[in-house]
């Protein structure tokens, strides 16, 4: 059988995802900085006026030719993104079919902050694209919530470039957070009384009052994030997980794994990492994180614990699930709940991409094995050779840690790769948004969130040639070597591919140097047919030699764990998960997953911050009768 996917990295797309057209960014001339508060107050009154009357007419006449309104569950309970003012006219016009008028109620300024004050910023990296920005509070009929605005000229007129509406927090139920904490105490005589030891007890143990509506499968920052957010909500979940600590799904990973991603990008909700902690987070350090994170916030976390069974009762809407449980005595302990929700947070990928080809039977060097079970290269072992299959983030710190400690070491690159360094990533793309110094990560994500993805692909067109021209010394060094370079879907970059097939890229912390001395050799542009007992052989009949040999070929979607786990009466029912849509929002992922009751989170922990409250309202909603299945 053929060895993993020979299509080129750089044209594939997650399952059911489409590769989405950049947006026009305006040709607009230079903004005159003086008239910002002017310009941001009358598009605040004209909108305003028309919210009142729900003239969806007038409103969708406010949006330029090429303007974009993006909605996160304020107006429509979903994630939508409409281009152009009749797609905004007919959408709006759907939101106001079950009430005869515009959920939405008022937007007013918000300039708490000099990040949020209305200004002109460039829409592209030369900066020849200009708007102005606008922050906005909201209230609504389901509750409140913030959004953001580009303004551009046009024909004369300001309109609209972006819209965008977050809701964050339903009416009547809002977190329990600030002034709103709970009193930890009880006051008074109640002979009944049991201390915060023994209520939390119950609470973990799911005992008498606290049956869990919500199951979450898995514990990483996906499951921790969700549970929290349902926490604040008043909403009782329990998060079960195989490995025996909370934190082991990045602990037990290759030795040399730090996060690509830093600090102030990859925060947590309500507890921010320490003002001590490095740039780039250690894997074990981020593990002992996740386990404190739990204690403190009193998450309901089952360890050693495995979801035996899930069926769903369409009639009564509510699940039967089974759960059984490693006790710390050894026993093992079997539990029936009855969740009306269950989320699959077991990463956003799927089954681990490990090849069947000819000969992996009897291969006899000492390692052979999926990225996902690579401990770490051994000590005092020079001289041996090692092979590592695939040429993305993985791969790289693998093929680094084999160098490092003394091997002879291969990297087999299929297709191609799109690298860019870690410096391009602080000082180009999060630079003034995810920095030190920078804004809160709320108002960060706010503005992230608040650039449609077709807008974010044209941001990062731009970006490109101004990244590959500062790391040309790099990239000439790779190409010398064989290594094959692409720059995303339509020359994007890394983040889109990212959104579109969830890897396919490299940050470089290191490795590409040792591409480019020939430290790390490359096999490129062939695939592996078989395995001998020392070696590899490709399809151009040439063979290497390999003591070890690791593949890091990546992840399937996250739909196939969903089959593996929940049977294919489950999958069948879903659509698939994670890549691009038409109009630019991921697929299934944080929202209806086309089963009742099934829920889908992941994604990097950038992603779990934000979209963990969007879950989390979405399924307070349904507890209390504000939005139906």
């Amino acid at each position: 059988m053929a060895a993993v996917e020979a299509t080129p990295s750089h044209m594939r797309v997650a399952p059911g995802g489409v590769n989405i057209t950049a947006a026009t960014l305006p040709n607009s001339p230079d903004v005159n900085p003086d008239e910002r508060n002017e310009v941001v107050q009358n598009f605040v009154n004209a909108f305003n006026a028309a919210l009142e009357s729900s003239d969806v007419s007038a409103i969708s006449q406010l949006f330029a030719d090429i303007g974009y309104l993006r909605d996160h569950l304020a107006l429509s309970w979903s994630f939508r993104t409409l281009l152009g003012p009749q797609k905004v006219k007919t959408f709006l016009e759907d939101c106001k079919k079950p009430t005869g008028s515009l959920p939405l109620r008022k937007i007013q300024i918000d300039d708490g902050s000099p990040f949020r004050a209305p200004n002109v910023i460039p829409l592209d990296v030369e900066g020849t694209a200009k708007c102005v920005l606008a922050f906005f509070t909201f209230e609504s009929t389901l509750g409140t919530g913030r959004g953001a605005v580009r303004l551009i000229p046009e024909n004369g007129n300001w309109k609209i470039y972006t819209f965008y509406t977050l809701l964050e927090s339903l009416k009547d139920y809002p977190e329990s957070i600030g002034g709103r904490r709970p009193l930890g105490a009880e006051h008074g005589i109640n002979k009944d009384r049991k201390n915060w030891a023994a209520r939390r007890k119950d609470e973990v143990e799911c005992r008498g009052d606290y049956e869990p509506k919500v199951i979450v499968l898995g514990a990483g920052q996906a499951g921790l994030t969700i549970a929290v957010r349902l926490k604040a909500l008043g909403v009782q979940s329990l998060v079960i997980d195989q490995n025996e600590r909370i934190g082991d799904n990045w602990r037990k990973r290759y030795a040399q794994l730090v996060l690509h991603d830093p600090v102030w990008y990859d925060h947590f909700p309500y507890i921010q990492f320490p003002a001590s902690w490095p740039v780039f987070t250690p894997k074990d350090k981020l593990a002992d994180f996740f386990e404190s994170y739990a204690k403190l916030m009193e998450l309901n976390v089952w360890m050693s614990s495995t979801l035996k069974d899930a069926q769903y009762d369409d009639d009564k809407k509510i699940w039967t699930v089974t759960v059984e449980r490693k006790l710390e005595d050894g026993s093992m302990d079997k539990r029936v709940f009855h969740p009306t929700h269950v989320i699959q947070a077991t990463g956003h990928s799927g089954k681990k991409n490990m090849p069947s080809i000819p000969g992996i039977q009897s291969f006899q060097g000492d390692t052979l094995c999926h990225s996902s079970e690579f401990k770490g290269a051994k000590e005092g072992a020079s001289g041996k050779k090692a092979v590592v299959v695939g040429s993305c983030n993985s791969a790289h710190d693998i093929a680094q840690d084999y160098f490092e400690k003394g091997y002879d070491v291969t990297m087999v690159q299929r297709s191609s790769t799109c690298v860019v360094t870690s410096d391009s990533i602080l000082n180009i793309y999060l630079k003034n948004v995810y920095e030190e110094g920078g804004p809160p990560v709320e108002d960060a994500d706010l503005f992230g969130e608040s650039v449609p993805t077709p807008l974010l692909k044209a941001i990062h067109t731009s970006v490109v040639p101004v990244q590959n021209l500062l790391e040309a010394e790099m990239r000439a060094g790779l190409e010398k070597a064989g290594f094959k370079l692409d720059s995303g879907a339509d020359d994007s970059g890394h983040h889109i591919k990212y959104y579109q097939r969830g890897g396919g890229y490299y940050i470089d912390v290191g490795a590409s140097k040792l591409i480019a001395n020939g430290d790390i050799k490359i096999k490129q542009g062939q695939e592996v047919t078989g395995l001998l007992p020392r070696g590899v052989k490709f399809a151009d009949g040439s063979e290497l030699e390999a003591d070890e040999v690791v593949f890091a070929t990546g992840y399937q979607s996250m739909k196939t764990m969903t089959r593996s786990i929940f049977g294919d009466k489950v999958a069948d029912r879903i659509g698939e998960v994670w890549g691009l849509n038409e109009e630019g929002e991921f697929n299934t992922i944080w929202q209806k997953s086309g089963h009742p009751g099934f829920w889908f989170h992941g994604g990097n922990l950038a992603l779990c911050r934000h979209y963990s409250r969007l879950l989390a309202l979405q399924i307070k909603a349904i507890e209390e009768g504000l939005l139906q299945w």
